[in-house]
């Protein structure tokens, strides 16, 4: 049976609560662009694209770490970049038509942190906006993102600890290798039957 310890299995990105939020995120940014923005306005893609970007690249970046982390560590950023250009759309939507964004210590913002916090399952968030004003929905929006970065940030510290301390694949192959031939015996001088019969030396 071949060997495939070295290679991680425990990428299953929709186990990450990074993922879990991002995916509100995408859910709250597709029913407000498409409900708020008008038809044909170019933010609507832009808004969902970003949206889309900052939840795929997660997932792609995790299954990618499989075999490299280098890649893993770059979508995952890539991911960040995202959120941050959708949260500047929100920003923009609310302040040039004179909507308020919520202070941090308004009792509004405080309370929708504490929901957003609690609950990770986007269908929550589909059925809980349908009854909101855009103003409402880009602040939930903005909440999201906030919280979805902070945990990209402690996303990206974990990937780049994981790599100091255990290195790439090349790394992890090369113990794995190195503890095949320790289980097995090998000493550096490996040995095969020769056609002859005879015992000889690779």
């Amino acid at each position: 049976m071949t060997d495939r310890n070295f290679i991680r299995q425990d990428n299953n990105y929709r186990t990450l609560k990074a993922f879990q939020k991002a995916e509100c995120v995408y859910d709250v940014t597709y029913y407000f662009a498409n409900k708020f923005l008008t038809k044909g306005d170019r933010t609507i893609d832009q808004m969902v694209q970003a949206a889309r970007s900052g939840k795929q690249n997660l997932a792609e970046g995790n299954i990618d770490g499989v075999t490299s982390k280098e890649m893993e560590i770059k979508l995952t950023n890539v991911n960040r970049a995202s959120l941050h250009e959708l949260l500047l759309d929100y920003e923009d939507y609310l302040r040039v038509r004179g909507l308020e964004q919520w202070p941090y210590e308004d009792p509004r913002c405080v309370q929708t942190r504490a929901f957003c916090k609690k609950h990770l399952d986007s269908a929550v968030y589909r059925e809980k906006i349908k009854d909101r004003s855009d103003e409402t929905i880009a602040n939930i929006a903005i909440t999201l993102i906030h919280q979805c970065d902070v945990l990209i940030r402690g996303l990206i510290e974990w990937q780049k600890r994981n790599f100091l301390e255990n290195g790439g694949i090349k790394e992890e192959m090369y113990r794995a290798r190195k503890a095949y031939r320790d289980r097995n015996g090998f000493n550096g001088q490996d040995r095969f039957n020769g056609s002859n019969g005879q015992n000889g030396k690779r």
